[in-house]
């Protein structure tokens, strides 16, 4: 907003009167947007969100039971519900804490044994088919690619099978580092 002086023997404009005038008001509400974080222990959910929360790395703890994490863009806000510690009698669990869910981040580790990776593709396509998800956008996120034994996208995408589910809404495929 520019300076307006009033003119000799003349209060000057009240602030409410000057905002009005020359302001445009408070910015527009940013939609928000409710996701899940979904993946097996270890897999870089929370470094993610950490990350896009910017956050201090150093300071990242495995999350137990879940978080939820407002992460702000400039034309959004998502609020994303990580389900933690994905471990095997956890994984059980998910399912009670998708009902609302508009996305879902599937993290998955690239750089995991065979045994865990078959386990992340068992969940990856139980996450697919459930019910309350099998209709929403799907972002599946290969985590750890800065390793040097991490698998590349493609090898995600061929190891789990995703060219055949990849009918309905949409599903992208990243490798990601962290």
């Amino acid at each position: 907003c520019g300076a307006l002086s009033a003119p000799p023997n003349e209060l000057p404009l009240p602030p409410q009167c000057f905002r009005a005038l020359c302001c445009k008001g408070p910015p527009p509400a940013r939609p928000e947007y409710d996701l899940v974080c979904i993946g097996l222990t270890g897999s870089g959910k929370t470094s993610l969100l950490s990350r896009l929360c910017s956050e201090s790395p150093e300071h990242v703890v495995s999350t137990t039971g879940f978080s939820i994490k407002a992460v702000p863009f400039q034309n959004a806000v998502l609020n994303v519900k990580e389900l933690g510690a994905g471990a095997d009698h956890i994984r059980k669990y998910w399912s009670r804490y998708y009902q609302g869910s508009q996305g879902v981040i599937f993290v998955l580790d690239s750089a995991s044994s065979e045994g865990d990776l078959e386990t992340a593709r068992s969940e990856l396509h139980s996450a697919l088919q459930h019910p309350q998800l099998c209709t929403l956008p799907f972002l599946i996120l290969a985590s750890h690619q800065d390793k040097p034994a991490a698998r590349s996208a493609q090898e995600i995408k061929n190891k789990n099978n995703l060219s055949r589910l990849s009918r309905g809404p949409s599903r992208r495929r990243s490798p990601c580092s962290v």
